[in-house]
């Protein structure tokens, strides 16, 4: 997974593309997504992902820090939600990619998004 490939990965993030995010998935893939049970299924990581993105307006990331060491990647950066209500949440965040190839085998999201839905 290059560089590159992690771009594309957050840009379909950013445009809501749940398609596209799974498509750099695993089939087996696990999902650790902040403090929620792990998920597993490249299938069942695809229908929360998309639940999630029924659940806020628009999300958006930015200030990518992005390294590699053989088979993981490591990921910092901002995110900013957009709320249903229009008002915004911006955080921190670092995720850490575990591959199988060039697939993701373990998407682990560490993050305090915990005032989202407040």
């Amino acid at each position: 997974m290059t560089q590159k490939d992690i771009q594309g990965l957050f840009a379909a993030i950013d445009k809501f593309d749940t398609k596209v995010f799974a498509s750099y998935l695993d089939e087996k893939a696990r999902f650790k997504f902040a403090n929620i049970p792990v998920i597993t299924g490249k299938n069942n990581i695809f229908e929360f992902v998309a639940g999630f993105f029924q659940s806020i307006k628009a999300i958006r990331h930015k200030n990518l820090e992005i390294y590699e060491l053989e088979g993981i990647r490591f990921v910092m950066g901002n995110v900013t939600y957009t709320r249903l209500d229009g008002s915004t949440l911006s955080v921190d965040f670092s995720n850490t990619f575990r591959l199988n190839g060039n697939k993701i085998k373990d998407y682990l999201i560490f993050i305090d998004n915990s005032e989202l839905y407040k």
